[in-house]
Formats: C-alpha cells, structure tokens, sequence
C-alpha cells in the first residue's frame, strides 16, 4: 500500500480536505508557461542532477552532485546520500522520467517531473518508487540551480498524483532473499500459486501508542495481485502518531493509481471488514465493501480491473512517503480475523490457502512486526509491533 504506497486518504471526523496536488504531466500550475529556450535549460539541469545523484553512489563521491545545486539544497541531497548509504544501497538507477508544465514564477521557474528510481541494496534486494516531483530552480550567476525539490506523492506516469502531502503505499513487497518470508514493508501473510477471485478479512483499528515521541504510520489490508506481479487490488485503514496527534483513516488503491478517499470514518477500537470480490471470474469487474462494524457504516464501490488474480494478503505494512518507506507505527498487536479467500471459485480458510507467514525486517535486519502462527480456527492470526527501532529506508533517487 498504502506512500504506499500508498499515502492514505483521510476520512476520519473532523479532518480537513487534502491540500491540492501538483500538475501532472501535460497539465499547468500558476505562472507563465517558460519559454523554450529556458525549458530546454532546465530540463538539460534536472537531467544532469539525476545522472551526478547516481554517479555519487557508485563513486562514494557527494561533491560530484554540488554543481546543479544551491548550497541549501547541496546539503540536503548530501544528507539524502549518506541516508541511502547508512541502510545499505549499493546503487541508484532512474528508469523513466516524464516531464510535466515548466513555468516562470517571479525569478524561480517550477518544474514538474514523474520519475521511477530503483535502488539496490548490499543483500541483493531491490526498491522501486515513482513519484511526482516538483523542482524550483533560480538563476544564479548566469546559471540554473536546482533550490528545491517536493515530492508530494507517489504516482503513475498514466495518472494525476493523489493527495498532497500523504505516504503512499509501496505496492510491490520487498523481500528479501534466501526464501525467509521477510520484507521490508509487509508483514502478515500472503498465498500465491492459486486463481483468486475473493478476499476477506476482518481487524481492530489499533490505537497507536508514542514511542519515545517518534512518529510512524501503519497501514492494515487486505488485497488480490501483487506478490509477484506489478497490479494490486487492496482496501484498508490507515493509523499515524506523532506522539502529539494520531491519525485514522481508511482508503482504497488499484495500482497504478494512488489511493483514493473513502468516504467511511474510522476510530480506534473500531471493527472493520473488507471484502474485495470479483462479479463472475474473468469479468473484471470487482466489488469491494468496506464495513465498519461498530458504527454501522459501509461504503462500497465497483471498479473495472484487469487483475492477475495471482495472490491475495492479509497485510500490516509500514507505506512509504517522499522519502521512501516511512518508520512503522506502535500499533502493540493487531488481529485479524474471517480471514478467507476464493481460490478457483471454492471459498478457503487462510489456513486451506497454503498461505505463508512475512514477517517486517529494518534495514538492519532487525524485526519490525511479526504474525503469529495461524489459530485453530483457520482463519485468524495476529501481528506483533516488536521493540527494534523503525529505521526509514530511502528510495527514489536522492530527492
């Protein structure tokens, strides 16, 4: 899931609209359109600063990126790099980059980018992220500088990037090698190798509880596809705290748009059901119910979708933001329960699924959160926030 990627939507009593998201590709913002000469400029800047950020990795050099940036923002790729170096990357790579409006705003010029980074890690694993960005670039000395770069959210090059300012869900685990069922973002349990059509399950809104007055989020789903393949179905809740105010709320995403505003209310303590379901096999046309059980409410929604139909989970997932996957919250334990499926049209328990325990890893190889054994009823297990430090991970380029 769920920047992710994920990244959620709020729907939760007494929060305001999310602010406005910034242009996407062959869209406009405030300002004058940049002339073409000037657009070329920038474009020929942003591109260097990309290929310098890659080339500091492999040479284990930060100076090579200090030439198409201010000295504030020199600083904070520098520190970006010595991020990306402390959890183990070995390498960066920008594998599409899509441009969007370049205006003129007084002195500045803005431009929009959606870019897909992947990262390698020292163990052989990898991290992939697209994400909007939207760079500010000043006139210095008779040369274009990069000042600033926000990375809003996380998106698709075929579509408009969601709310500002919220993680996003990373779609795709991240597992690590050596068959040990472990991830740096999942943990829960998935099942592959069947024809699914059906997922439900059943979980408490946890109350999250400060850690030493660090922040984190958690994100709780279930969802069909994406084990092994790049599409995902999933619906869940969303639960943050600062130490000072947390969060809830509840989203739906299918990849690869973001994920998108339910519009049901979520508390903790709160029990939630979602079921995503497909209306006759083959069809592509799925239903997904997501059912406050406390409160009453539900909300509902039909989507056309060409699923893989080639896994389903039952995930506790620390999303990723700007800066990639985001510190996991203290959401103590979580329980699921009414875990089921539909595999090849007959309705199985989790423990009929063949599916299999993941268990949250730090880049440390330090266990975040830990599922338990399946219980006697077949259909119910619990996830476990353990006591190691939520460490962030980076990815997406040095932005």
């Amino acid at each position: 899931m769920i920047v992710v990627a994920a990244v959620l939507i709020v729907a939760t009593g007494g929060c305001t609209a999310p602010p406005s998201a910034p242009s996407a590709p062959g869209t406009t913002q405030a300002g004058s359109p940049a002339d073409p000469q000037v657009a070329d400029a920038i474009q020929q800047v942003i591109q260097r600063a990309n290929s310098e950020q890659t080339q500091a990795i492999a040479s284990k050099d930060p100076s090579i990126m200090s030439d198409t940036a201010t000295g504030s923002y020199y600083g904070e790729v520098q520190q970006a790099y010595r991020d990306l170096l402390s959890q183990g990357a070995t390498s960066i790579q920008l594998t599409n980059l899509t441009w969007g409006a370049i205006t003129v705003n007084g002195t500045a010029v803005t431009a929009n980018t959606i870019e897909t980074w992947v990262t390698t890690f020292s163990d052989d694993t990898t991290d992939q992220s697209t994400d909007a960005n939207v760079y500010t670039l000043v006139n210095q000395g008779g040369s274009w500088l990069i000042q600033a770069d926000q990375q809003p959210t996380t998106a698709s090059p075929q579509v408009t990037p969601g709310p500002a300012g919220q993680p996003q869900s990373t779609p795709i685990p991240t597992m690590v090698s050596g068959g040990q069922n472990t991830s740096r973002n999942w943990s829960g349990y998935s099942a592959t190798g069947g024809t699914y059509t059906g997922i439900s399950g059943t979980w408490t809104v946890p109350q999250v509880e400060a850690s030493n007055g660090t922040s984190g989020v958690g994100a709780t789903w279930v969802g069909i596809g994406g084990v092994n393949t790049r599409d995902l179905i999933q619906a869940g809740t969303q639960d943050s705290g600062s130490g000072r105010q947390n969060e809830y709320e509840a989203w739906i995403e299918i990849l690869p748009a973001a994920s998108k505003q339910v519009m049901l209310a979520v508390d903790p303590g709160d029990s939630i059901t979602v079921s995503i379901d497909e209306q006759g096999t083959g069809t592509g046309k799925w239903q997904i119910v997501m059912t406050n059980n406390t409160s009453g409410k539900t909300y509902q929604t039909k989507v056309n979708y060409a699923s893989s139909r080639s896994s389903v989970e039952w995930i506790e997932e620390a999303p990723s933001g700007r800066n990639g996957i985001l510190p996991i919250d203290n959401f103590g334990a979580l329980s699921f329960s009414g875990a089921t499926a539909i595999d090849n049209g007959q309705n199985v328990k989790l423990n009929q699924v063949g599916a299999q325990p993941i268990s949250l890893l730090n880049a440390q190889k330090q266990p975040l959160a830990v599922p338990s054994a399946i219980g006697s009823d077949g259909e119910s297990f619990s996830v476990e926030r353990t006591s190691a430090p939520a460490t962030t991970t980076r990815h997406g380029g040095l932005h």
